[in-house]
């Protein structure tokens, strides 16, 4: 090839948010890398419209950020040259309107090789710009080189089963790549010369027979992954839907994200907008757990920058062993229960130490956060976790709002929704802190006089009844003592006023009510005789 321009290797930067252009900024690291082996040059190609404010919108989205801070930031990390190819007809970022006015953009100065971050919007422009301009298009690109004057590409086909070399026919034409975005990372160092160049777009043409009927921003849901401190990866070694639900389980101890290999998402245990890997998402949490997957090269080109992995796979030769910072050779469906288990015992700890902090000052900042994300991760709403804490939904919300900091019996209920066994993670002097609070409340039950205990020695116990006692018309005034529970009234003599949460009830004789005993409530005898009723009282 000549040299000038056709040494230049491009890379197209997407504007449409900041996530998305980080990934062409680590590209842009591999171009430079590549232009530097031929003593060429790297270069962006920013497409958008220099006029979006003020503009209509209601066709359709405009990019998130403008081209000429984003050209700067191109330079700072190693953009020789910025092409700008703005036009109001390119406000709007679609493939089918971005490809002719790229593919004239290449024609005109014709660089060596064009790269695109492998992104669904990066396949097709790809794909289409290619297509146009008549050129070789190679995909799915986990490595590049210069070898002998060729762009020699590493891919991994057969779903990563084998390692491809691959280069294009023609040497003399432009070539066009996707690229695995975390190729390498974006380095902050300013190309040379450094300049910013606006090309001339010719009229677009907008495509006959195609109209954008509306977008949306991506769901929320579907950002968490990519977003992920940390993710559990299930692969095809779990061999059915209830194995895949471990992944699940695990992952909802530890307030993570579900991801998975190609097999699940053919096999329909989960949905393809989990797929990691070179055709999926490529992720960088903190931690990342791989479960029964084998360690195919497309799959791990997408965990890549995932700070600690830890492996799980029966088979100890396996290659996901040959990426992983911790290995455990082990049958994933004897040893995931296990260790969810263990995950929320140590959860469940923690809340705890949240709880003992110093004058709740720490706790009320961090306690509502884990209660949030402990709750999400398990898929409850809020009314979902008042019920099985026997707590209003209102409660919750002041929980996470760090309105409130709940006692350790809101935890006590907490693990048995999730199915722990407090004895399990409550120390010894908070298990014996708990039985004397308990104690005491029951002592101080029974030295008054209307209350008659019907369990003898049950102050250690978490049920016990008494036989109430409430004078002819009198307000009961009960010990002063608040407990979380449930509480159950049986009328056996007289006429009962119980007013609970703010609502009146009567009771007769043989008749009950069970409720939540931190609801406020009040007893009153209605009648001219004492009112006897049986209460049985429920603390965790």
């Amino acid at each position: 090839m000549a040299t000038g321009a056709a040494r230049e290797i491009w890379v197209y930067a997407d504007l449409r948010s900041e996530r998305l252009f980080g990934l062409c900024l680590n590209v842009l690291a591999k171009a430079r890398e590549l232009a530097r082996t031929v003593s060429g040059k790297a270069a962006v190609v920013l497409m958008g419209s220099s006029a979006n404010s003020g503009q209509d919108v209601s066709a359709g989205p405009v990019a998130c950020m403008s081209a000429e801070p984003a050209a700067e930031r191109c330079i700072n990390h190693g953009a020789d040259t910025v092409y700008v190819l703005d036009d109001p007809d390119l406000m709007t970022p679609r493939a089918d309107v971005y490809a002719p006015a790229l593919a004239d953009a290449v024609q005109r100065q014709q660089p060596r090789l064009v790269m695109f971050a492998l992104t669904d919007f990066g396949r097709e422009l790809a794909a289409r710009t290619a297509r146009i301009s008549n050129a070789g298009l190679i995909a799915h690109c986990g490595d590049l080189r210069i070898e002998k004057d060729k762009v020699v590409a590493t891919c991994a086909p057969w779903g990563g089963e084998i390692m491809a070399e691959i280069t294009f026919s023609n040497d003399l034409r432009t070539g066009f790549a996707t690229v695995q975005p975390h190729i390498l990372q974006a380095i902050a160092v300013r190309g040379e010369p450094g300049t910013t160049r606006r090309l001339q777009v010719d009229r677009i043409r907008q495509p006959k027979g195609l109209r954008l009927l509306s977008s949306s921003a991506e769901p929320e849901e579907r950002r968490k992954l990519e977003e992920a401190e940390v993710v559990v990866v299930g692969g095809a070694g779990l061999g059915n839907p209830d194995g895949f639900g471990l992944v699940r389980e695990l992952a909802a101890a530890l307030g993570g994200e579900v991801g998975a290999t190609r097999p699940p998402v053919l096999q329909h245990w989960v949905d393809e907008e989990r797929l990691i890997g070179q055709t999926g998402k490529t992720l960088s949490p903190n931690l990342l757990f791989s479960i029964a997957t084998s360690g195919a090269v497309q799959y791990t080109a997408g965990i890549m920058e995932a700070k600690t992995i830890v492996a799980i796979n029966r088979d100890r030769h396996a290659p996901i062993f040959r990426v992983a910072d911790m290995g455990i050779v082990a049958d994933a469906k004897t040893f995931l229960p296990l260790l969810t288990m263990r995950v929320k015992q140590v959860v469940m700890r923690k809340l705890v130490d949240v709880l003992h902090e110093a004058n709740g000052v720490i706790a009320k900042s961090s306690f509502g956060a884990k209660i949030r994300t402990l709750r999400e991760a398990h898929h409850w709403s809020m009314e979902a976790l008042a019920q099985a804490t026997g707590r209003s939904p209102e409660f919750i919300a002041q929980v996470e709002n760090n309105e409130v900091v709940p006692s350790v019996s809101f935890l006590l209920r907490l693990a048995r929704a999730l199915k722990v066994d407090p004895g399990t993670f409550l120390r010894e002097e908070e298990k014996t802190m708990i039985r004397d609070q308990r104690a005491a409340a029951f002592i101080r039950r029974t030295q008054n006089y209307s209350y008659e205990t019907l369990t003898p020695g049950a102050e250690n116990q978490h049920l016990r009844a008494f036989m109430i006692t409430i004078d002819p018309r009198q307000a009961h005034k009960p010990v002063a003592y608040k407990h979380e529970g449930e509480e159950f009234i049986l009328v056996m003599e007289g006429a009962l006023e119980l007013t609970l949460g703010g609502k009146i009830h009567h009771l007769k004789p043989g008749e009950s009510s069970h409720f939540n005993s931190e609801i406020p409530h009040k007893l009153k005898n209605l009648s001219d005789e004492p009112t006897r009723c049986v209460v049985v009282l429920y603390t965790p």
